[in-house]
């Protein structure tokens, strides 16, 4: 699937514990990234109303709730987030087929009540913060970590999912086995001059697109970075090297 230009695949993590700093910062880089991830921290502490104040500035918004319920409030979930102008929202595939096909369901009914586009639904596979040994030793799931994520993506994909969040290092062999257009969004990217932290499934942003990513989601080498700007242009730099 093609997103634009490099920087329109750059979606900030904005993981942060102030709505005065998120905002800031969207002022700051709505010009040169493409999306800006609200997650549980942000939407807790300030609810909807964040996701609608970074709309208001020109921030396109990527809703990373999670959401993982039984169906019925999936769907009315899915169309809250369609409501609030969000441009891709996700789920965990692991709610099962179900609860995604409502997900699905909802987003694209409620979008065309509004006549406004339907946002992206994404599922979450396995999350990056875990390896192939936490798989197995804490959720008892015995096949390998890419048979799973290539489990979970099909059923997404069969759910009317339009794609999934996966490792980088997931994402060759999605391109292999999820046919047709398939959406996928990419966190564990850290470039190459950055520091892992807690996440054990990472690929830099070159190696990222080079793989076949469409989204790459980038958080503390840049909310970290004495020259936010400058930190997203080395990585724009990066990822025009191979694609």
């Amino acid at each position: 699937m093609s997103t634009g230009s490099a920087r329109d695949r750059i979606v900030l993590a904005l993981d942060l514990d102030s709505d005065r700093d998120a905002l800031a910062i969207v002022d700051q880089l709505k010009d040169s990234v493409g999306l800006f991830k609200v997650g549980h921290q942000l939407f807790t502490a300030y609810g909807p109303d964040i996701v609608r104040r970074i709309i208001d500035k020109g921030g396109k918004v990527f809703l990373d709730l999670k959401y993982h319920d039984i169906p019925n409030t999936v769907a009315k979930a899915s169309a809250e987030a369609v409501k609030l102008g969000v441009s891709i929202f996700n789920v965990h595939a692991l709610g099962g087929f179900d609860m995604m096909k409502a997900a699905a369901q909802s987003a694209g009914e409620t979008a065309a009540k509004l006549g406004r586009p339907v946002p992206v639904a994404l599922a979450v596979t396995v999350l990056t913060s875990m390896d192939e040994q936490s798989l197995r030793r804490e959720l008892k799931i015995t096949r390998s970590l890419q048979r799973e994520v290539n489990h979970l993506a099909r059923m997404a994909q069969r759910a009317g999912m339009h794609g999934v969040v996966a490792s980088p290092q997931e994402i060759r062999m999605l391109r292999r086995s999820v046919r047709g257009e398939f959406v996928v969004l990419t966190p564990g990217v850290r470039p190459s001059w950055a520091a892992k932290d807690d996440q054990k499934r990472i690929m830099t942003p070159a190696e990222a697109i080079a793989s076949g990513a469409d989204y790459i989601v980038v958080g503390r080498p840049v909310l970290k970075a004495e020259d936010r700007k400058a930190a997203v242009e080395k990585i724009v730099q990066e990822m025009t090297k191979t694609s």
